[in-house]
């Protein structure tokens, strides 16, 4: 299977939402209950680092978008990003092609810190981050309610750029 890494678009929102929402059927991705609008989304996470993979026969098979943590001048190079996998692709490099991509990409505009939450239960996503050179920095206990109203704990994760911001 080839995977090309090529920046997100418009053209790819219909893909890119059906991978979310399957993430969010699993009930261990996000506290979200649907994707947001390609308009919301397009206004939310910086441009320059939405990427997506593609196979080999065009199809998305997965998706990786941030945004800032904060618009005050201190934070200007720490963002929070998300990474989803189509079900059928997973397991199989996507996410690494996808972090790597990412992460070179945030590096080389200055970006220091690359922040994460995920689910404890979501164990394939946190041996993916641990992979790439991120590591818990804490448990954020009860963060947030599920639309059934459980209180849900994320680990809080983060990857410190070892070339930008030293």
């Amino acid at each position: 299977m080839g995977v090309r890494i090529l920046p997100m678009t418009a053209d790819h929102a219909g893909q890119v939402f059906a991978i979310y929402q399957a993430g969010i059927d699993t009930g261990d991705a996000t506290f979200e209950q649907k994707p947001p609008s390609w308009s919301d989304f397009d206004a939310h996470r910086l441009a320059e680092h939405r990427l997506v993979a593609v196979g080999d026969d065009g199809e998305v098979l997965g998706w990786i978008a941030c945004h800032r943590v904060s618009r005050r001048p201190v934070y200007a190079g720490v963002v929070e990003h998300s990474v989803y996998i189509h079900p059928d692709a997973r397991g199989r490099g996507v996410g690494r092609a996808l972090l790597d991509a990412f992460i070179a990409s945030t590096e080389a505009a200055g970006i220091w810190t690359i922040e994460t939450g995920i689910f404890p239960e979501n164990t394939a996503s946190l041996r993916l981050h641990e992979r790439a050179g991120f590591r818990v920095v804490g448990t954020r206990e009860r963060i947030g309610r599920t639309a059934g109203g459980v209180w849900r704990d994320y680990l809080l994760l983060e990857r410190r750029s070892s070339i930008a911001g030293s």
